[in-house]
């Protein structure tokens, strides 16, 4: 019987397709000092492999100082990338820590529907619970009956608690029951689902502003954390998902899904270098371990393929 993979293959596979776009994007430069053409060229494949102009531009003046040596142009040059892009993710790569006194720590979980929200809900209660922390989830999106379901499929699935109202019910309302539970239960974690509509960003923001409010009443530090759930996949549009979300909802940090296997994987770097949000988490697979906290130094050698094991 086959082992499973291990993290660090899971990322090597799941960031290949960034990892083949970038090198494939810098294949053929071949002068030992780059010129102003060969910096554009070189900027220009860090913008197309989605790791954001911002780090392009990094990239591109640490070249412009530092040139690299004759022979090893293609390699000299990733491993720069690896370096600028291991310096973004270190700033932002920061775990959820469970340290809120009272308990509980109450996180929202926010995202537009489609995003990985309710599965990444369900591989946060896991990663908590290998934690020996007790955890909670609180079924707060009344929209949608399917929401409050397949929380509730997931919650049983983990072995967790779960408080959850009707379908069109007062989310606050869910919200007050579950914090009232988990504090007389000793809870360590609420991990509370949020509705994912964008289309009416008011109602939304409303929404939000109720449950902060019902919450602000039991604690003046509650919510503690606004975790926001992006789809990897969905590249530009993340970041832009990031920007509306960061007003609306106050967002505090970020979690990234659906790393596996896209070739958009570079929206990891762009996010961080872009709004320097603690980035929680990422998801790389469909078990429930596949959701972890990252290594900056290992995720941004893969990026730039200079990992001994992305070498091909």
């Amino acid at each position: 019987m086959a082992s499973s993979p291990s993290w660090h293959e899971k990322l090597l596979g799941g960031f290949r397709r960034t990892s083949d776009r970038l090198t494939g994007n810098l294949a053929g430069l071949t002068s030992g000092r780059l010129d102003e053409a060969q910096l554009d060229e070189v900027e220009e494949a860090l913008i197309a492999s989605d790791l954001g102009p911002e780090t392009a531009r990094h990239v591109r003046e640490r070249l412009a100082e530092v040139g690299v040596e004759r022979n090893m142009e293609e390699l000299g040059i990733r491993l720069v990338v690896a370096e600028e892009v291991e310096k973004t993710l270190a700033k932002v790569a920061r775990p959820l820590e469970i340290d809120a006194f009272p308990r509980p720590q109450v996180i929202l979980v926010i995202g537009v529907n489609g995003s990985g929200k309710t599965t990444t809900i369900a591989k946060l209660a896991h990663l908590f619970l290998e934690q020996d922390y007790g955890v909670m989830l609180a079924a707060g999106d009344t929209f949608r009956a399917a929401a409050i379901g397949q929380l509730a499929t997931w919650a049983e699935r983990v072995g967790v608690p779960i408080v959850r109202g009707a379908e069109g019910g007062d989310a606050a309302g869910v919200v007050w029951d579950a914090v009232k539970q988990a504090t007389e239960t000793g809870i360590d974690v609420l991990i509370v689902d949020t509705a994912g509509r964008l289309q009416n960003k008011r109602e939304l923001m409303d929404e939000l502003a109720k449950i902060r409010r019902v919450l602000g009443r039991i604690n003046p530090a509650s919510p503690h954390d606004v975790v926001l759930v992006l789809d990897a996949t969905t590249g530009q549009n993340a970041l832009n998902q990031i920007e509306v979300f960061r007003d609306v909802a106050g967002v505090t940090g970020l979690v990234m899904t659906k790393l596996d296997g896209t070739a958009r994987g570079g929206v990891l770097v762009a996010a961080a270098k872009r709004f320097g949000l603690p980035i929680h988490a990422i998801g790389m697979g469909e078990q429930l371990g596949d959701l972890r906290p990252f290594d900056a130094n290992e995720v941004a050698r893969i990026i730039a393929g200079v990992d001994a094991g992305a070498r091909r």
